[in-house]
């Protein structure tokens, strides 16, 4: 009885919309059909109120006998007038008579107790879209639609799914004792804690949102912004952290281009190249060095103290290539001697060191 409120409260809005539309014999019939499914005040006033006014029409004054008359004549012709409501098949009520007589989660949606997190999506969805009241219009469809999303909220959820494995619908055993004696697996010892078109449009609407969605405590959704604050921490941590690391490389960088901005080009080179291509000697050792082609206009020191460089990084420079030619010959002649090849020592000595005799020239 229970099972078809639902479907009788729709009737009983439909025969409002025919009573303002003047169809009282459908209004009628439609408020007929709501108290055989279940008995309500508003559908039993309704019927008192066409009876009145079938009484009180100005073109019959019809006596209460023929208006019980037309009642019962209207009941005899209600299964022809009611094709336009019982949309649905005589399947599609079998399958809703099965989910409200099932007192366990898995029977409701069909599967054994070893069903995977992937199947047991799959086969919501399929029983999900097969039973919405948007689509079926079998009476009780609403409540095995209800079943349905229940069932799948608590075994999607590790934690509810082991405590539901290990106690089953114990609480709803227990509350048959207090006074229940109808058991409605939409709200059983274990509840979702979203309704089933909540839980309908997160799976189809939104996508579905990670697997602990149902085990919110305080408040709705609150669970839920929890995991997605998390998940967003855990997203940005690494990103936080390669930053830490590379911020010792890119303040480095940032520094170079910084001192790359700030330090000027040097005055002069000892090498020709493209942008010292200027020539100039010093004029104490006539030392060769080169400048930009604007040194002239652009330079504003001292030109002495200038040359002065010039002649002592020249020297510097004469020192150690003069160095280095010593010791490349001293150790051709070490190794011609160690192994008595006379015309190999006789190579060496005669190797010149020009370093060597520039100096030699600049200090005499």
């Amino acid at each position: 009885m229970d099972a078809n409120k639902g479907e009788a409260e729709r009737c009983v809005e439909a025969a409002e919309r025919a009573m303002n539309a003047g169809e009282r014999d459908k209004a009628a019939r439609l408020l007929r059909k709501a108290e055989k499914m279940y008995p309500t005040e508003k559908a039993q006033s309704l019927l008192e109120l066409l009876n009145r006014l079938g009484e009180s029409t100005p073109d019959g004054a019809r006596s209460r006998p023929a208006a019980r008359a037309q009642h019962r004549r209207s009941e005899t012709e209600e299964p022809r007038a009611a094709p336009e409501e019982a949309s649905y098949t005589k399947e599609q009520l079998e399958e809703v008579r099965r989910i409200k007589v099932c007192k366990d989660y898995y029977e409701i949606l069909g599967v054994s107790k070893e069903v995977t997190d992937s199947e047991l999506k799959k086969k919501y969805r399929k029983l999900a879209l097969q039973f919405h009241p948007d689509k079926n219009k079998t009476p009780g469809a609403g409540e095995a639609f209800k079943a349905i999303g229940n069932a799948f909220a608590v075994l999607s959820d590790t934690e509810k799914r082991k405590q539901y494995d290990l106690y089953g619908n114990e609480d709803v055993r227990s509350s048959r004792g207090r006074g229940h004696h109808h058991y409605d697996p939409t709200h059983g010892g274990f509840e979702a804690d979203v309704t089933a078109e909540e839980l309908f449009n997160m799976f189809f609407g939104g996508g579905m949102p990670s697997q602990n969605i149902y085990m919110r405590r305080n408040g709705r959704w609150t669970r839920a912004q929890q995991q997605h604050r998390a998940r967003q921490e855990r997203e940005e941590a690494p990103t936080s952290s390669l930053v830490l690391q590379l911020m010792p490389i890119l303040l480095l960088i940032f520094m170079s281009m910084m001192s790359s901005w700030f330090v000027s080009d040097p005055l002069y080179s000892l090498q020709p190249s493209s942008k010292y291509s200027m020539v100039r000697r010093t004029g104490t050792l006539k030392v060769p060095y080169y400048v930009k082609p604007d040194f002239s206009t652009e330079y504003q020191g001292s030109l002495y103290r200038l040359e002065a460089e010039v002649e002592e990084e020249y020297v510097r420079m004469l020192r150690n290539a003069c160095l280095k030619e010593r010791t490349y010959k001293e150790n051709m002649m070490w190794r011609a001697r160690s192994f008595g090849d006379s015309s190999q020592l006789k190579k060496a000595q005669g190797l010149g060191t020009p370093s060597c005799q520039r100096l030699q020239e600049i200090y005499t």
